[in-house]
């Protein structure tokens, strides 16, 4: 049987967040191959274009997994619920946000390095995971690109500290900039959500850390119907 996460599958006490699920892959890569028949022609497709077996499990537990907790939430045959895109916020292109078109369901997936989280919203909402980064130098390369006050803080910390400070302040990011719709089209330096211990407190956006597997670091972000006071 495979072992939860920290995670594993719950509803949270998120405002707007109906589920979040993770998983390690190796543990349900054997289900999800057998079930891989639910997914759709170009979820099929992108499946078998991976070239590496890690990309390609990653995306078979990912997506199949996806498919059923969004069956179970609209009452559908997970090989039913159709999968779409919205026109990116950024550039118009057919990249945005992943929907499922009519449906008051949002929801999003990552997977990274073994693990996959997903999470189901009444808002738009957008979840990352990734695993902290062991190459110091990739770690100064990217930091170097971020908000003006989050370089601030990741200098201001420990050599010890500063990868895992780092994955926390790039999971937080992604997961608001997926949620936005404009992914890492946008600059990363233009969007603040903090190093540090606690998210950035937004008027519109509802930034949350995670539990994760050690080494790894995630976060959600879910757009607030009643805006917070700033």
């Amino acid at each position: 049987m495979p072992t939860d996460t920290p995670i594993g599958r719950e509803a949270r006490t998120l405002p707007g967040v109906e589920l979040l699920w993770s998983g390690r892959v190796s543990e349900h890569i054997d289900d999800a191959v057998a079930e891989r028949h639910i997914l759709d022609a170009e979820e099929s497709t992108r499946l078998a274009a991976f070239v590496r077996d890690a990309d390609r499990d990653s995306y078979a537990v990912a997506h199949v997994m996806l498919r059923r907790l969004l069956g179970e939430q609209l009452g559908q045959a997970p090989e039913a619920v159709t999968l779409t895109r919205e026109p990116c916020t950024s550039c118009g292109g057919p990249h945005g946000r992943p929907v499922v078109p009519g449906s008051p369901v949002h929801f999003s997936l990552s997977h990274t390095s073994g693990l996959v989280m997903i999470a189901l919203a009444t808002a738009q909402v957008g979840i990352d995971v990734e695993r902290v980064p062991d190459d110091p130098g990739v770690v100064a390369d990217v930091a170097a690109q971020l908000h003006p006050r989050e370089r601030t803080e990741l200098a201001a910390l420990s050599a010890a500290d500063h990868a895992t400070a780092f994955a926390r302040c790039w999971t937080r990011k992604e997961a608001l900039l997926k949620a936005t719709g404009v992914g890492l089209n946008e600059d990363v330096a233009l969007t603040y959500v903090g190093a540090g211990p606690q998210p950035a407190v937004t008027a519109d956006w509802l930034l949350a850390d995670l539990p994760a597997d050690r080494g790894y670091t995630a976060a959600v972000a879910v757009r607030l119907t009643t805006p917070v006071a700033q």
